[in-house]
């Protein structure tokens, strides 16, 4: 296995890691568990300080993490800033509610009394993409080093320095160790360790293919998992949206990350009669898009992660042109070193044709023309994923009446769909399962112990 940090830029090489041995990873293990141990002894104050020092040290070290991030895989300088700034929020976010979301529940029994205690289960292990490399883990940590758990985490191979850097902020904050353990080791291995009866829970976010891997394992052994796969989230342009607005949060959410998030508006959806009108300014806009280095402050639109995913991107849309998929706007490898894709359109999708099926990561967006409002929720709803949406109407009424229709975990009324601490993240149908962040974040690996309390006269 190959784990090394090619910049997407230029495609080089710039840093080779070796993969762990079999008895590196015992040793790890065996530390997280010895770990567990012992935090699930401490209190949820001494576990909030140690986040709040995790995200003063992220802060702190911003510039440098998100330039790692940008190095990596590709991502705009200023978002990577932000990925970041968004971290350490969520590591406080926990720190500041996570006692509060873990109290004892007191129960209303008709004889006795009663309560439902959240305990920690023990080492968990999770299994991160390289799209968001510390955002990703941020969600899936936070809550559960609140809850009392350790941390395995095994990152993507083609985000080695982000995975390290994020072990040497623990470490800075002075995690105990074996708290937060990073392993470089293949996916393959990590889907063999979720045997290990010291690992409790799996949490994947990334491709369908892993998750199904991850899941197969964590039922042969019956552990509990949570998957966040991808998406294929449309974007409901009504004939009373804003439209100057509209096509601005378009752009934001067809191209934020260059186009690589599982909940990017990939399906643009308008009904016949502001269509047009849509789909002019849309094009303009991503026409004008500046494309080119991702640490320059100017650029627009940079690299893809890898010249594997830019390969794979391009044989999407070529196959999809073959089967009758029609070019709006670019449609090619954008001219220029590095792994860059043209901004894209593509229209006159039907069934049976690979981009109106497929999630498409990148810059490539997807157009359909719609008789009307009940048409449009159908279009929608005919996907194999159900993981975010959005709709655009300066009826709220109306908005949440579709969002109601709609078949996905999240759906956001005039704006794309997006993210932050307080909201809870998932989605359904082959998109996944289980929820991160917000309250329903901190729940999904804790033992909801039930605690009864019988008067001796109380009937059997």
């Amino acid at each position: 296995m190959t784990i090394q940090t090619t910049n997407p830029f230029t495609n080089k090489t710039v840093k080779s890691f070796k993969e762990m041995t079999e008895t590196a990873v015992e040793g790890k293990v065996a530390k997280a568990q010895e770990a567990f141990t012992h935090w699930k002894e401490t209190t949820y104050q001494h576990r909030a300080d140690l986040l709040h020092k995790v995200a003063t040290l992220m802060r702190v070290k911003k510039s440098e993490l998100a330039q790692t991030i940008t190095l990596e895989m590709g991502k705009i300088l200023s978002q990577a800033e932000g990925e970041i700034d968004l971290s350490a929020d969520i590591f406080d976010y926990y720190a500041n509610h996570g006692e509060k979301f873990l109290a004892d529940k007191v129960l209303d029994p008709e004889y006795g009394t009663a309560l439902i205690r959240n305990s920690p289960i023990g080492v968990l292990l999770g299994v991160m993409p390289w799209n968001f490399p510390f955002y990703q883990v941020a969600r899936f940590v936070a809550p559960n080093i609140m809850v009392g758990n350790t941390i395995l985490l095994k990152h993507a191979s083609i985000v080695p320095q982000c995975a390290a850097a994020l072990e040497e902020l623990f470490a800075e904050a002075e995690a105990p160790e074996g708290l937060y353990t990073n392993l470089f080791i293949s996916g393959k291995r990590a889907s063999a360790l979720v045997s290990d009866k010291r690992i409790k829970g799996v949490s994947l976010t990334g491709s369908e293919e892993a998750g199904a891997s991850i899941a197969i394992e964590a039922g042969k052994y019956l552990k509990k998992v949570v998957l966040e796969l991808g998406g294929n989230d449309v974007f409901i342009i009504l004939e009373d949206a804003d439209m100057d607005k509209t096509v601005e949060w378009a752009v934001v959410g067809r191209m934020n990350n260059n186009g690589q998030c599982c909940v990017a508006s990939k399906r643009f959806i308008a009904v016949e009669a502001i269509a047009d009108t849509f789909i002019k300014k849309f094009k303009d806009a991503l026409s004008k898009m500046k494309v080119g280095d991702p640490m320059d402050p100017d650029t627009e639109l940079g690299p893809l992660s890898s010249e594997e995913a830019a390969v794979e991107l391009a044989d999407q849309v070529k196959r999809s042109v073959d089967q009758g998929a029609k070019v709006l706007l670019g449609g090619k490898r954008a001219d220029r070193e590095g792994a860059f894709m043209e901004p894209t359109i593509l229209t006159n999708l039907k069934p049976g044709i690979a981009a109106y099926h497929e999630e498409l990561f990148g810059p490539v967006a997807s157009f359909y023309v719609v008789k009307d409002e009940e048409a449009a929720i159908a279009l929608a709803n005919d996907s194999d994923f159900g993981l975010g949406a959005s709709v655009f109407t300066q009826d709220i009424e109306r908005g949440k009446r579709i969002a109601d229709q709609i078949d996905a975990g999240m759906v956001f009324i005039n704006h794309p769909t997006w993210t932050q601490a307080d909201l809870p993240f998932g989605g359904t149908k082959r998109s996944g399962f289980g929820r991160e962040l917000s309250e329903l974040g901190i729940h999904e690996f804790v033992n909801k112990k039930l605690i009864r309390v019988s008067e001796l006269n109380d009937p059997f």
